[in-house]
C-alpha cells in the first residue's frame, strides 16, 4: 500500500521534497506518492504533509485564500505527520514576529524571518540532529531562525540557535533539506515516531 504524501505547491523546492519523500520512504520500507497541493480538498486525503520555504507572506496568505490553513491544522490535530522547511516553519510557528504572517500555530516556537542573513549570505554546514546518526548536510538560504521556543523539542542547533524542532507530528526546519541527496530528514519527519 502507498502512502498519499502531500507537498503544498505553492512556492519553494516542492519538486525536490517530492523527490525526497519517495526516496525517505523506501530507506524505511514504505511506498509514497507525492500529490501537489495547491488548493483545498486534498489535504484531507493525505497521510503525510509537506510545507516548503519560499516566502512566508506570501505562502500564508494562499493558505488562508484557498482554505488550506484549516485543513492542514486538522491533519495535524489528527497525527498525521507534518514537515515544515525554512518559510514554512515561520508559518506553522505560533510567532513570525511579522504581522503579515497568519500563522498555523502548530510549532510552539517564535521564529525571526531572514536572521541568518539574505541570499548571498546563503551557507552549507553539517549539523547534528537528534535522532541521527551521522551529521546532516543542511543547506541554509535566507534562513529563518527559532528566537525562542516553548513546550517542543530542539532536534539541532547552529551557532546556539534551534534550527530544528520537533512540536508532536510536527518537525520544522529553519534549513533546506530537499537540497542534499540525504533524505534523512524526511525519514524522521515521516517514519520515524517521536519517543
Amino acid at each position: 500500500m502507498s502512502l498519499t504524501a502531500g507537498v503544498i505547491a505553492v512556492q519553494g523546492d516542492f519538486r525536490e521534497h517530492a523527490s525526497a519523500i519517495e526516496r525517505a520512504a523506501r530507506a524505511h520500507g514504505e511506498r509514497a506518492e507525492p500529490v501537489e497541493v495547491r488548493t483545498s480538498g486534498t489535504v484531507p486525503d493525505c497521510d503525510l504533509l509537506l510545507l516548503p520555504g519560499g516566502e512566508s507572506t506570501a505562502i500564508s496568505a494562499h493558505l488562508q485564500r484557498q482554505g488550506l490553513a484549516e485543513e492542514i491544522r486538522e491533519h495535524v490535530a489528527a497525527g498525521k505527520p507534518l514537515l515544515a522547511t525554512c518559510a514554512g516553519l515561520i508559518v506553522a510557528c505560533t510567532d513570525a514576529g511579522d504581522d503579515r504572517v497568519d500563522c498555523l500555530d502548530l510549532v510552539d516556537a517564535t521564529v525571526a524571518r531572514n536572521a541568518f542573513g539574505r541570499q548571498r549570505d546563503s551557507f552549507e554546514t553539517r549539523l547534528d540532529v537528534e535522532g541521527l546518526d551521522e551529521p546532516f548536510p543542511a543547506v541554509f538560504i535566507r534562513a529563518p531562525q527559532v528566537a525562542s521556543v516553548g513546550e517542543c523539542e530542539v532536534l539541532a542547533t547552529f551557532d546556539g540557535h534551534p534550527v530544528a524542532v520537533r512540536d508532536g507530528p510536527v518537525v520544522g526546519t529553519a534549513f533546506h533539506p530537499e537540497l542534499t541527496d540525504d533524505a534523512r530528514i524526511h525519514g524522521l519527519a515521516f517514519f520515524e515516531a517521536p519517543e
